[in-house]
């Protein structure tokens, strides 16, 4: 029964590690494709619009790409020398490049977010069109009187300035673009930002001061290559298998992955009212929201080497000499749950979690709650780990216990092993009638670890996939607890804490056993290595916290043995 237990508790530590090896090649494993840096790179051509069929067919029109909106790509490394043609618009959390012609966003970069923890001064680009990477939300008017349509190209949007800018204190900041249709039909379209928010509406006024009526179709889409992700994690020789694709979801199903692969052949066609469309990195997401009172159609679709997912409106009727809005909302930035949650249902899931959400979710509620006390996630780290061993103590309290005991009794099993030599069956039944005198279950060991291993691989992905943790510093030399420990000091001491707890529990009766269990440590510190060093914190402290109260059931243990020994 104890090898038996054994084997348990080294089957779980194995899968332990595997299930989160795995996990990091599960949706995409290392790509063999290296972003050069920007500076590096001459700009590329501005591709054609790809606008959305009317009709609902699922093809696309292209529209011929013309010299302003070539001249109208944002040079990568500065760029206000090459975007003299588009809308910049800076807020508190944003600046932002829109296209005039189809007033299409160009460009995003994030104020609040840098680029990398060496790069401080230097935002983190979301969207972006140039030869690094395509990657722009587009939105229009199409159908019978659309403005985007294939005979006409985009339109032209005016505007009084080319530069926007929220001010300290300002609310909220409109940026209008307007445009002259024909037969008396003027089109305003809005974006609308708010100050330390990052949904944007997206707008249109249509107003017929024409004598026919206007019918046309809103459309928003996200345009995307199939390009790297630039902010996928790299963990020294690993690259850790974040998701990168598409994603969309209904109020009946709320979170769906749609890989780009998948865009043409599996590709989504849906009606929905309160559904949006997506493309997820690590840590940030661009999504459309449909206003929610549309029966809005969810779609996506290749373009050349393009991935395109995106939303249409249903058929939209402007009598003469009226006038009428249709909007949408627009999110490009960091995946922070408490603002996608209010948006749209299921936008909050592209913080996956994976099948461990319901204990993640726990986890980082709890992990934000000890943050707004200590102010640093390497110290909320400490103290969720405190409280997770306090409300883990009942169950595991008996199990230590129960180990305490076989540590006591160590050395009559080991005379009973010698006093009945080959005779296994004899031995197993003394062994049996022993576990049961003293009221030990051998298997009570296991229980720690199984405990642990669905904390710690939900942990794992709450480190990997929660912004707030992105570049987030502890102390000295952690500066990154998203990231592996730069001098893998962190690894060590888990090492040397995994041997020290191994060594206050009983040790198995099999020479092949122990030597394994005595890799056990070295082993573990050689996987922790490009592990996020938050997770290996969490792991130290709760060694600690394990060894700490192993030792004090162990010593309690062996004084009530030397009482009975004396009495």
């Amino acid at each position: 029964m104890q090898q038996w237990g054994r084997i348990a508790i080294l089957a779980a530590m194995f899968v332990t590690a595997y299930l989160i090896i795995l996990a990091w090649q599960k949706d995409y494993g290392p790509d063999a494709q290296v972003n050069q840096p920007p500076a590096a790179i001459a700009p590329k051509a501005v591709s054609p619009a790809d606008i959305p069929n009317a009709s609902g067919t699922g093809t696309a029109t292209d529209i011929p790409s013309t010299a302003s909106a070539t001249a109208a790509n944002p040079a990568v490394t500065n760029p206000a020398a090459t975007t003299s043609n588009l809308i910049e618009v800076t807020t508190d959390v944003y600046h932002l490049w829109i296209n005039p012609k189809g007033g299409d966003v160009v460009r995003a970069e994030l104020l609040q977010h840098d680029l990398n923890k060496n790069q401080e001064n230097k935002p983190f680009v979301i969207l972006e069109n140039d030869a690094n990477r395509v990657y722009i939300a587009q939105s229009g008017l199409i159908g019978t009187n659309g403005p985007d349509a294939s005979t006409g190209g985009r339109p032209n949007f005016e505007t009084e300035s080319k530069q926007y800018k929220l001010a300290a204190g300002q609310q909220s900041l409109v940026v209008p673009l307007v445009y002259q249709a024909a037969n008396g039909v003027e089109i305003i379209k809005n974006f609308t930002f708010k100050a330390g928010e990052y949904p944007i509406g997206v707008s249109y006024r249509i107003i017929n001061r024409g004598s026919q009526p206007w019918q046309g179709q809103m459309f928003g889409q996200i345009k995307r290559d199939s390009s790297a992700d630039p902010s996928k994690s790299h963990q020294g020789i690993f690259q850790l298998g974040t998701y990168l694709g598409g994603a969309w979801g209904t109020p009946d199903e709320q979170y769906n992955k749609l890989k780009f692969d998948d865009f043409q052949s599996d590709g989504l066609s849906q009606q929905a009212k309160g559904g949006w469309v997506g493309v997820v990195q690590h840590y940030f997401v661009t999504a459309w929201i449909p206003d929610a009172k549309y029966n809005a159609t969810l779609e996506s679709r290749k373009v050349g080497e393009d991935n395109v997912i995106g939303f249409r409106t249903p058929l939209i009727n402007v009598p003469a000499g009226k006038q009428m809005d249709v909007s949408a909302t627009l999110y490009t930035g960091p995946k922070i749950q408490s603002e996608l949650k209010d948006l749209a249902a299921g936008l909050n899931q592209t913080v996956d979690y994976g099948w461990l959400w319901p204990i993640a979710q726990v986890l980082f509620m709890g992990l934000k709650f000890f943050y707004g006390i200590v102010g640093n996630w390497g110290w909320a780290i400490i103290l969720l780990t405190c409280a997770v061993k306090l409300v883990l103590f009942p169950l595991s309290a008996k199990s230590y216990r129960s180990m305490a005991k076989m540590r006591v009794i160590a050395p009559e099993m080991q005379r009973l092993k010698e006093e009945h030599g080959e005779d296994r069956m004899k031995f197993s039944q003394e062994m049996m009638a022993l576990y049961k005198k003293e009221q030990v279950n051998p298997l009570s060991g296991c229980l720690p670890l199984l405990l642990q291993m669905p904390i710690f691989l939900a942990l794992y992905w709450v480190l990997m996939e929660s912004v707030e943790l992105r570049h987030a510093p502890w102390l000295g030399w952690i500066q990154d607890l998203s990231a592996m420990d730069p001098l893998f000091i962190l690894p060590l001491i888990m090492g040397v804490t995994m041997y020290v707890q191994q060594m206050l529990n009983p040790q198995p009766t099999d020479p092949m056993q122990a030597k394994v269990f005595k890799l056990m440590p070295i082993i573990f510190t050689v996987f922790l290595l490009f592990f996020p060093s938050g997770l290996v914190l969490y792991w130290i402290v709760n060694n600690l916290l394990t060894i700490l109260q192993q030792w004090l059931v162990n010593r309690a243990i062996a004084k009530e043995a030397a009482a009975r020994s004396a009495s």
